[in-house]
């Protein structure tokens, strides 16, 4: 039987994961394929650096492994498409450039199967890499992009043949979820919690996709598209970060029995979609408030089986290179036996403002009597109902107090505030912060 023939475009923390699993594990990915598999090319700027990390030999890499040009791995990518002996192209180069979108293009155009773990790719240009695989008959391996390790994507698209995702909710976002963890179990604040995450490797340099809820948003969008059969546009998905969580956030939170994280949410009713990515309050009961550090979990409710977790290391490089080697030894032993684009349908995205959760509002205010009564008549006004009142958490000259209430929309809350600031002009001392609860 024709050797599966594989290639790496971009052998950095991933691809030099992938390419190790293949080489460790040639016999038995070959046995699992149920034919032979084998690396047979690398383009990489850098062969050394990327060889080092996990011994792989150079002589696999373009180029001899001397380090290549950009012109040169250019050259050296066309000499990839025209390969007859390569069957499946990996990439794991990154980004969302117009070249790199051509690159995939024209792969799949040579009638080579893709793998990738390019989340941001796939959210933001994936309606036309989907449509051109499925024009060329071959096969677009995508489990990596959501969640590194956890096989999120093959359970949507396979193992729930038989029934219907109605709900999303997860923790996407490791580095969230680590500065997260660290401000609720160590009492620090947002930037001593940031320095941590990026001494330990979780948050980069510039960490503004992670925490500003970007990166997750990828993620839902991608799920989104797999499960409801909707492709939003990733400019319309809702999204706010973690880096307006502080201190006292966390324990409010914990006072009512709640943890703060980084939640993606999506839910379809009929013919409407809601989504968001944004901080929320779980309740202690929910297996989400429970997961800690950089894991990655995702909760996936059905119409027919009802919940489901998914738990596992959602980044890491040998981690997300496991699920990049799943989907080529699915390939390899079934090609394109399922179809990796999921039909589109006629789906409304629902204006995240209003979609209704139980919500909870802090206030800071002058501290005078009668306070709470204009606040909290202000909000019954919106036709909100309210769950509970917190006590005074009085902050120097300042009353500050929450107010819990039943589920209402965040167009609601912000009539209700609006009419606050209208009827009693320099009440509130600072802009009201609301977090919906995720029960």
């Amino acid at each position: 039987m024709k050797t599966f023939g594989i290639a790496i475009l971009g052998c950095g923390t991933v691809g030099s994961g992938v390419a190790k699993i293949l080489l460790d594990m040639r016999s038995t990915l070959s046995d699992r394929s149920a034919r032979p598999v084998e690396l047979k090319k690398i383009v990489d700027l850098s062969p050394a650096k990327s060889s080092e990390r996990y011994n792989i030999p150079l002589d696999l890499y373009c180029g001899g492994g001397k380090n290549l040009s950009p012109e040169e791995a250019s050259g050296y990518i066309s000499e990839v498409m025209s390969d007859k002996d390569i069957d499946l192209v990996v990439e794991t180069i990154g980004g969302t450039g117009d070249y790199l979108q051509s690159v995939i293009l024209d792969v799949l155009k040579a009638k080579k199967h893709v793998v990738t773990a390019n989340k941001a790719m796939l959210a933001e240009r994936g309606s036309v890499i989907f449509e051109t695989a499925r024009e060329n008959g071959v096969a677009l391996g995508y489990e990596a992009s959501v969640c590194g390790a956890i096989p999120i994507i093959k359970s949507i698209r396979e193992s729930f043949t038989g029934d219907e995702v109605r709900e999303i909710s997860g923790i996407m976002n490791g580095t969230s979820n680590y500065i997260l963890t660290k401000m609720e179990l160590e009492g620090i604040d947002f930037k001593q919690a940031l320095k941590m995450a990026q001494k330990a490797g979780y948050a980069e340099a510039d960490p503004t996709l992670d925490i500003s809820g970007g990166d997750a948003a990828h993620k839902l969008a991608i799920l989104i598209r797999l499960a409801f059969g909707k492709e939003i546009e990733y400019a319309d998905l809702m999204k706010e970060g973690i880096q307006n969580i502080d201190k006292e956030d966390i324990e409010i939170a914990n006072e009512m029995g709640c943890t703060i994280k980084l939640i993606c949410y999506a839910k379809r009713i009929d013919g409407s979609i809601f989504a968001s990515v944004k901080p929320m309050m779980v309740r202690r009961g929910n297996l989400l408030s429970q997961v800690h550090g950089a894991t990655n979990c995702v909760e996936l409710t059905n119409k027919y089986s009802g919940r489901h977790y998914f738990i596992g290391a959602g980044a890491g490089s040998l981690e997300t290179a496991s699920s990049i080697v799943a989907d080529i030894v699915f390939t390899a032993r079934y090609g394109v036996a399922v179809d990796s684009s999921p039909r589109l349908h006629e789906l409304e995205l629902v204006d995240a403002d209003h979609f209704q959760f139980p919500y909870n509002i802090t206030f800071s205010t002058e501290d005078r009597p009668g306070v709470t009564g204009l606040v909290t008549t202000a909000i019954g006004e919106q036709k909100i109902n309210i769950d509970t009142v917190s006590h005074n958490r009085r902050n120097k000259k300042d009353a500050v107090f929450s107010v819990v209430t039943m589920p209402c929309t965040m167009h609601q809350i912000r009539d209700a505030i609006s009419a606050i600031k209208k009827n009693s002009p320099g009440l509130l001392t600072g802009e009201p912060k609301a977090i919906p609860i995720l029960q």
